[in-house]
């Protein structure tokens, strides 16, 4: 609804966060394509979204990846991700850090300052990634690097923050101990298999504002926290002001 209001001003310029905007205007929206001079993308997810549209050509207007910026990802995604996503679980849970297994779906630069969070609390964290340099790069940075199918075994906490679509699905749902916690940093909903979950589960209860807690068939409890969305917003407060005025600074002068 809200984009829509926003596309009824017929903008020349678009600045999106995650691909929606643009996503919108050329699948519902195509009539303004020919006014658009170009736009900018905020974020990892919407980056990807607009690389496979440009890579089918369906890309209609030259957009700027601000994500690529180094004054965007060494600092809003590293710092910004890392503190506001341990500060939503944190709110979410009251849980305490020290000695939990934390595994963390993604070694991106957000996925860089979650771990880098996490292990400051004294967390043991464990990293998955399907990208050999970066799980090489997990290892020199001091963390165990497994398949992820490995670390539904032992996890306490998992974290995803992929930028793929059911990163955490019902084969890991199936292996994880009762207790564990389940929470995404990745831009939509759709990186842990919720649907999948919904039907393991025998029932469903809200044991905390931002936490539900699902029983499986089998007596084992897992914890949703935010119903699977951004859990830095759903729970928290999103990134600090000072870093994203870095970012915003850079959307502003790509324009």
């Amino acid at each position: 609804k809200h984009i829509d209001t926003a596309l009824d001003s017929k903008p020349q310029l678009t600045v999106d966060d995650g691909a929606d905007l643009v996503a919108t205007i050329h699948t519902k929206r195509s009539d303004l394509i020919p006014d658009v001079l170009g736009g900018t993308e905020e974020t990892t997810t919407g980056i990807i979204r607009l690389r496979s549209l440009e890579k089918e050509g369906g890309l209609k207007y030259p957009i700027i990846a601000v994500n690529d910026a180094q004054t965007k990802y060494l600092f809003d995604n590293r710092y910004g991700t890392g503190q506001s996503t341990i500060d939503g679980i944190t709110r979410a849970t009251n849980i305490l850090w020290a000695g939990k297994n934390v595994v963390i779906c993604g070694y991106g630069w957000c996925g860089h300052g979650i771990a880098l969070r996490a292990k400051g609390l004294g967390a043991q964290v464990i990293v998955t990634e399907v990208e050999p340099l970066r799980a090489l790069e997990a290892i020199m940075d001091g963390y165990r690097v497994m398949p992820l199918m490995e670390a539904a075994k032992i996890g306490d906490i998992f974290i995803t923050i992929a930028g793929d679509k059911y990163v955490i699905d019902k084969a890991h749902l199936q292996t994880m101990k009762d207790g564990a916690i389940l929470a995404n940093s990745g831009h939509f909903n759709v990186e842990i298999n919720i649907p999948a979950l919904e039907k393991m589960a025998r029932s469903k209860q809200r044991i905390r504002p931002f936490m539900d807690e699902y029983t499986l068939n089998d007596g084992r409890r897992l914890y949703l926290l935010g119903e699977g969305r951004l859990i830095n917003l759903a729970a928290a407060e999103g990134h600090p002001a000072n870093v994203m005025d870095m970012s915003f600074a850079n959307q502003a002068l790509s324009l």
